[in-house]
């Protein structure tokens, strides 16, 4: 994603996340802009933050959290109310693999 191009030469000296993205993320990010550019702007503030920092870079008083069925280990966090992101983190590879985003409705059929 290309938005992330820049921050990635501002923090090259910080320990970063490698981000992997899935082909259903990519699809859904698109879904996203499509819907409402407002919300592609928190989605990609919300990326970059998991980039640089991973899911402590989430405030626990947001509640970033673990998902359980089908999506068990996999991390979820509410964007907006009915806009979230679930991605898994591996620690010891700092990487972070960018599972889906989009509406309840949409990821929870």
């Amino acid at each position: 994603m290309s938005f992330l191009l820049k921050s990635k030469r501002k923090q090259r000296e910080k320990t970063m996340y490698e981000l992997i993205y899935t082909t259903k993320f990519k699809k859904d990010l698109k879904r996203v802009a499509r819907r409402n550019l407002k919300d592609l702007e928190l989605s990609k503030e919300v990326i970059i933050t998991l980039h640089h920092q991973g899911r402590e870079g989430i405030s626990l008083s947001l509640k970033p959290h673990q998902l359980k069925g089908n999506y068990q280990k996999y991390w979820e966090y509410h964007i907006k109310p009915d806009l979230l992101i679930i991605w898994f983190q591996v620690e010891d590879h700092k990487t972070i693999k960018l599972i889906r985003i989009g509406t309840h409705a949409d990821l929870f059929k």
